[in-house]
C-alpha cells in the first residue's frame, strides 16, 4: 500500500503551496473525497475554508463551485431549474452549481429547511431531478458545508437526521502565530498568487477506491468499530451513578462511516490492514455530530467530545485484534 503514501504526499505537497497548516483538516477532506463522504466544518469566518477546498479541487483536477447560503435562497438556486427557450419553443434544464466535483456550501444553516433538504438529497442520492428527468452528479462528488459557531440569529440549524448524513464534523481553529506569519508572506502580495497544478485526476480517484476496498479488515476490527458506536447508545441509559450522559446515541450510519473512513486513512498512511489506531483517530470526528449531550452532562460542563473520549478510554480493544489477518 505504498501507493497510498505516494499519492497523499504528492497531493499534500501541491496543496501546501497555497495552504499553511490545517494538516488534519486536509487529510480528512481527502478521506471524504476518496470515500464519497461529505464534511461539515464549524469555524469562525476568515479561516481559509473557501481557499482550502478550492486548492484541493485544483490539486486533484476537479471542478469547484461555491454556494453562499442565505435566507432567501431557493432550492432551484442550488440544483437548477427548467428554462424556456423561445427559439426552440420548449423548456431546457439549467443545471445549478451543485453540478461540480467539490461544492462549498457556505453557512448552510443560513438557508431554510427546503434548501437544506434539496442539497442533502443530492448528497445522498448523487443525482438531481429537474423537470421530471434525473441528472447524475459528477463522480467524485464532495460537499463541504460550513457553519458559523457564533452568529446564530436568523439561522436554521441542521436537524439531527440531516447532520447524520455527513461523514465528519470538523472544528477548525485559528492558526498559530508562526502559521499566520507564513500566511502573510505567502498571500500578502497584490500581484502574485501561488500556482496550483493538478497532480491527480477523477479517474485516479475512482481507481484508488478499488485499492481502499483491498485494505484488510479483521473480524475483531469490525467488532471494535461496533463496540465504540454501540457504546454511545449505552450512554443514553442511566449509569450506575444514575446519570444519563447522552440524550441519544449514534445510528448504524455512524458504524459505516467509521469503517469506510478508517479504511481510507489506513490506505493514505500506507498500511494494508486496518489497525485500532486509525479507528481511534477518526472516532470523534465521525461521531461528534451524531450524538446529543444530555442535560445532566451539560450541567456538569461536559462536552460531546469529552464524553466520546471517555468511551474511547473505557471500550477495550479486542485482545484477538488482527490475529485472523491473512
Amino acid at each position: 500500500m505504498t501507493r497510498g503514501q505516494e499519492w497523499s504526499e504528492r497531493v499534500l505537497s501541491e496543496i501546501k503551496k497555497a495552504i499553511i497548516g490545517h494538516q488534519t483538516i486536509i487529510e480528512r477532506l481527502l478521506i471524504g473525497l476518496l470515500t464519497g463522504g461529505h464534511i461539515l466544518i464549524e469555524g469562525m469566518p476568515g479561516l481559509a475554508k473557501t481557499l482550502l477546498i478550492k486548492t484541493i479541487a485544483k490539486a486533484v483536477g476537479l471542478k469547484f463551485e461555491r454556494i453562499q447560503f442565505t435566507p432567501d435562497l431557493l432550492p432551484s438556486d442550488v440544483v437548477g431549474t427548467m428554462i424556456f427557450q423561445p427559439k426552440e419553443g420548449r423548456f431546457f434544464p439549467h443545471l445549478g452549481p451543485i453540478f461540480a466535483n467539490l461544492v462549498l456550501a457556505d453557512e448552510i444553516n443560513r438557508a431554510p429547511a427546503k434548501v437544506q433538504s434539496a442539497l442533502l438529497e443530492a448528497m445522498q442520492e448523487k443525482q438531481v431531478t429537474i423537470g421530471g428527468t434525473s441528472h447524475r452528479l459528477p463522480d467524485p462528488f464532495l460537499v463541504m458545508a460550513t457553519q458559523n459557531p457564533i452568529e446564530q440569529e436568523g439561522t436554521y440549524p441542521l436537524p439531527e437526521a440531516q447532520s447524520d448524513r455527513f461523514l465528519f464534523k470538523l472544528i477548525i481553529g485559528y492558526p498559530s502565530e508562526e502559521e499566520e506569519m507564513k500566511m502573510l508572506r505567502l498571500w500578502g502580495r497584490l500581484t502574485e498568487e501561488p500556482e496550483i497544478s493538478p497532480v491527480s485526476s477523477p479517474e485516479e480517484i475512482r481507481e484508488i477506491r478499488k485499492e481502499i476496498d483491498q485494505v484488510f479488515v479483521s473480524p475483531m476490527a469490525e467488532h471494535y468499530i461496533l463496540a465504540l458506536v454501540r457504546a454511545t447508545r449505552e450512554a443514553v441509559k442511566n449509569s450506575s451513578e444514575g446519570i444519563q450522559r447522552l440524550s441519544y446515541g449514534a445510528s448504524p450510519r455512524a458504524s459505516l462511516a467509521l469503517f469506510q473512513a478508517s479504511r481510507a486513512l489506513a490506505w493514505i498512511r500506507g498500511s494494508d490492514f486496518l489497525s485500532p489506531q486509525f479507528i481511534q483517530e477518526l472516532y470523534i470526528d465521525s461521531l461528534r455530530h451524531r450524538v446529543g449531550l444530555s442535560y445532566e452532562s451539560e450541567a456538569e460542563g461536559k462536552t460531546v467530545e469529552s464524553i466520546l473520549e471517555e468511551i474511547l478510554k473505557t471500550v477495550s480493544i479486542p485482545t484477538e485484534y488482527g490475529e485472523e489477518r491473512g
